[in-house]
């Protein structure tokens, strides 16, 4: 199994609220990374997500300096979200009209549904959502082939959608708290949308750490009986909490008591779920010292 497979790509355009659309993503069991909106076009098809979440920013898309939206994020052929400014870069962009307003929202507003299937499907029995809200600029002409799904009393384009295309515009965030049902638009987009398992769990991390130390060490080469194998002994929470992951070497069946005074001569590493970073930092830390394991060094 490889929980890298299904995977989103969220380009950031500067949103304060970046890093969490990648941990909601997450949070629903898909592998997501973020990456700049001017990172090179090669890096986005190299990373073959299976759908582009495009982040907020705090550029105006009628400034002439405006950051774009790269064209490698069409020609992939894959679902996209725009949320704030990325729905209206992608409706200026695909032929559509964004003005200035003189009504900056900033805060909850009502939006109508106009459209419950697809994207805001099943999220209200009355017909409405409480949302955040966060912007200045805002559409005022749809692209063509795009239907108004969403609405409020400032944005009467609130929501966007082009079914055919699979592409989709928010002008307010689902990825806070503070909107209601923005989680579920996150794992619909996620899962429905783009067809993405659930497989980036913390068991499967776990699980796929250890396959590739087994795959990379194996028996830790000439050293008879003594062996390098990756144990985990510990997990603490998951949301928030650390991950305590004990990799020991013995000379018998390689397991690592924990609080056992021999372990400060093993290696601990201590990492955060949510921070992917950490995770493949920790790795290279581990394969380090398996180097020396494999070299005698600490044998």
């Amino acid at each position: 199994m490889d929980i890298h497979a299904d995977r989103l790509l969220i380009l950031d355009f500067g949103s304060q609220y970046t890093q969490l659309i990648a941990r909601r993503v997450r949070e629903h069991g898909v592998y997501s990374e973020i990456l700049p909106c001017d990172v090179a076009p090669t890096r986005i098809a190299e990373f073959a997500p299976r759908g582009i979440v495009l982040s907020g920013g705090p550029e105006s898309t009628t400034d002439s300096g405006g950051w774009r939206i790269p064209k490698e994020v069409y020609d992939l052929n894959v679902p996209i979200l725009g949320i704030c400014y990325g729905m209206q870069a992608l409706a200026q962009e695909l032929g559509g009209r964004v003005e200035s307003s003189d009504l900056r929202e900033f805060g909850h507003a009502d939006l109508v549904i106009e459209n419950d299937e697809s994207l805001l499907e099943g999220l209200s029995d009355n017909g409405s959502l409480s949302v955040w809200m966060s912007h200045g600029d805002r559409v005022t002409e749809l692209p063509p082939g795009f239907a108004v799904i969403g609405s409020s009393a400032h944005a009467p384009i609130a929501a966007m959608a082009n079914e055919e295309r699979r592409i989709y515009g928010l002008q307010f965030h689902p990825e806070v708290t503070h909107t209601e049902g923005g989680s579920e638009i996150l794992a619909k987009f996620a899962h429905t949308i783009c067809g993405c398992g659930r497989e980036w769990t913390p068991e499967n991390i776990i699980d796929d750490a250890i396959r590739q130390v087994h795959e990379q060490v194996g028996e830790a080469g000439g050293h008879g009986r003594q062996r390098a194998r990756p144990v985990v002994l510990e997990l603490g929470s998951i949301e928030g909490e650390l991950l305590e992951v004990a990799r020991g070497v013995t000379e018998d069946d390689g397991v690592l008591v924990l609080g056992d005074e021999n372990a400060r001569d093993h290696l601990t590493v201590v990492l955060h779920h949510d921070a992917l970073k950490a995770l493949r930092d920790g790795l290279r830390r581990l394969e380090d010292r398996l180097d020396e394991v494999s070299a005698g060094s600490i044998l």
